[in-house]
């Protein structure tokens, strides 16, 4: 009798055990995890005005877990340029940073003509923008995760924000591409750049020096700076070496991880060739950094 009972508890626990094995892969088979697809989001608004909006492209198989975001902000003089900006390479932005999901603002632009727009409303207008990505990021399914780039115009915002307003979204690193970093000593350089300064902080350095001091990016450097990687070429005529040569002596003096690049002989705007480069050095430098 001992024997039997013995036997018969054998044969319910394989029974049992089978069938929880077979649930368990028929319960598999009817909740099959599945992939995200890869969307894009077009002129999604963040703000109050026409030009508050940005493109989102999320990866396929993102994860609020591993995918960061790759915010870019188009360059411009302040006064022009387009979120398209980023469309001439996106393709090299997707190969450097793979699986990030990739971000490209529009913000409020100076009108030289009637002096609307002047600063501090780009500023403004990136702290409104990555409060509103961050809000965003359980429905787009990407995480908090940071990297601030731009160029020129873009460039300075991207540092401005990423040394002045640390604490406004996860900020990781900074990207800056030929940028204005000390507007004070961007004044002078010729007679255009004079004007446009100008009017967008509505007077000189002289007649505005805390609206110049407050608007470069190199006032707020500290030894808890995020680490930042920028490019400059040599023969930029619109925004000379020189302003990317004082970040790269501040962020020394405040030991602040940073990597930094003359071009020789290159202009303002790299030629297609270098910008698949520099962007690979970035990323690099960021995968290294983090």
């Amino acid at each position: 009798m001992a024997i039997t009972m013995q036997i018969f508890r054998i044969r319910f626990f394989i029974l049992l055990s089978f069938s929880v094995l077979f649930y368990s892969c028929n319960n598999d088979t009817e909740n099959p995890v599945v992939e995200l697809e890869a969307i894009d989001i077009l002129n999604e608004s963040y703000g109050n005005t026409a030009e508050n909006n940005m493109d989102v492209f999320l990866p396929a198989g993102r994860t609020t877990e591993e995918t960061r975001l790759f915010i870019y902000i188009h360059g411009g003089a302040w006064v022009s340029g387009d979120k398209n900006e980023i469309l001439a390479f996106r393709s090299l932005v997707e190969s450097s940073f793979p699986g990030y999901a990739i971000i490209s603002l529009n913000y409020s632009l100076l009108n030289l003509g009637t002096g609307t727009g002047q600063f501090p409303d780009q500023e403004n207008d990136i702290i409104e923008a990555i409060n509103y990505i961050v809000s965003k990021t359980e429905e787009w399914n990407v995480s908090n995760n940071i990297i601030l780039a731009g160029a020129s115009a873009g460039g300075h915002l991207a540092l401005l924000h990423g040394y002045k307003h640390q604490e406004v979204g996860n900020i990781q690193a900074v990207l800056a591409l030929f940028p204005p970093t000390d507007l004070n000593s961007l004044y002078g350089f010729n007679a255009l750049t004079s004007q446009g300064l100008q009017v967008l902080l509505n007077g000189t350095p002289e007649s505005n020096p805390d609206g110049y001091t407050e608007s470069s990016p190199i006032s707020f450097v500290t030894p808890n700076s995020i680490p930042t990687v920028f490019f400059h070429g040599t023969s930029d005529t619109v925004v000379p070496v020189s302003q990317s040569e004082i970040l790269a002596e501040k962020l020394e003096e405040n030991e602040v991880p940073f990597y930094f690049e003359a071009y020789p002989g290159e202009g303002h705007g790299l030629n297609f060739g270098p910008y698949a480069e520099v962007i690979q050095k970035a990323a690099d430098f960021i995968n290294q950094e983090l």
